[in-house]
């Protein structure tokens, strides 16, 4: 595209968060460098398909006005980053970021797409990012089932660009998601108390929602470890425990997949996992969250309806019992 010419009018969703009041303009400026020169498979704009360029509409960005959703901000980096569940590296917040970043490589890496699709295949990481690229920055709200939240700037490419890849046959009513098995270098992996490797899973009607990402980025950077590198499933209207990291298969089934929380303990953890303020934890409410990295006399917040998505994503689940199918 030349930079001279005007740009097509284009219309953002309306539910992506503004970042443009809350972020630092340093974040900003070295998100829209990592957008233009990105570090995971497209090591330099050049290598980018013609017509895709920092510079090109193609590459969504939170800072467009059609985003805007007042009194939001950005969880910062630095919480987001030393902040996590990833029971892999241990059941401590704190542990992922110390241990995960200890000589564990994720490059190179592959993704197998397989099961029920015409195209399966074993792809680099770095090559299945070229091929689903542009890169879009989102930013989505992000509730645990412990009932805390944040706000996360992600980058990434929608789940559905990979479905239309694979082109799963009708008999595909599911994805399974599965991730990375290591336990030689990940000490959570050598409990015996979780079901290695961890497993999720979508409908179909789910992986096609505008809302499900395949994330690569966050705040402008390559993935970290601790937050899922090199790529990671994103369902923001999900409990976080959906949203599976450090892919290393996917597959197109006509069951539905048995998922690790949901085998573990079935009346905790269900396979819908959509955010419910009134379906309440066994052990706890989910009427309110607390935000990380709020003032403590903040308090809490009231915890919303699909986590805030209830216009992108209730029509999925029409006529269901969400306290059956929780």
């Amino acid at each position: 595209m030349d930079r001279n010419e005007p740009r097509k009018s284009w219309v953002h969703p309306s539910w992506d968060l503004p970042d443009c009041a809350t972020t630092p303009e340093a974040y900003y400026l070295r998100r829209r460098e990592f957008l233009r020169v990105f570090g995971l498979g497209l090591a330099a704009s050049a290598l980018l398909p013609p017509g895709i360029r920092a510079e090109s509409p193609g590459l969504n960005d939170s800072l467009h006005p059609s985003y805007k959703l007042d009194g939001v901000k950005l969880t910062p980096e630095d919480l987001i980053t030393s902040y996590n569940n990833f029971y892999e590296w241990g059941l401590a917040k704190d542990q992922p970021k110390e241990l995960a970043n200890h000589g564990w490589k994720t490059r190179p890496w592959s993704v197998e797409i397989g099961g029920l699709c015409v195209n399966p295949r074993k792809l680099d990481v770095d090559e299945l990012i070229q091929l689903l690229g542009p890169i879009e920055h989102r930013n989505y709200r992000h509730r645990c089932v412990e009932a805390w939240s944040m706000v996360m700037p992600w980058d990434g490419f929608a789940l559905a660009k990979l479905v239309e890849l694979a082109q799963p046959t009708p008999d595909a009513k599911y994805v399974k998601f599965t991730s990375f098995l290591d336990p030689a270098n990940c000490s959570g992996q050598r409990s015996n108390e979780f079901s290695w490797p961890y497993t999720e899973g979508l409908t179909m009607e789910e992986a096609h929602n505008e809302l499900a990402l395949i994330a690569v980025g966050l705040y402008g950077k390559p993935l970290r470890n601790q937050n899922g590198a090199p790529l990671r499933l994103v369902v923001p209207w999900k409990y976080g425990f959906k949203s599976a990291k450090s892919l290393a298969k996917i597959d197109f089934v006509t069951e539905q997949p048995r998922t690790l929380w949901n085998q573990l303990a079935p009346n905790e953890y269900g396979f819908y996992a959509n955010v419910n303020p009134n379906v309440d934890h066994p052990r706890w409410s989910q009427k309110s969250e607390r935000v990380i990295g709020a003032s403590f006399f903040a308090g809490k917040q009231p915890t919303l309806m699909f986590n805030g998505y209830e216009k992108q994503v209730a029509h999925l689940y029409a006529g269901m019992d969400l306290r059956k199918n929780f």
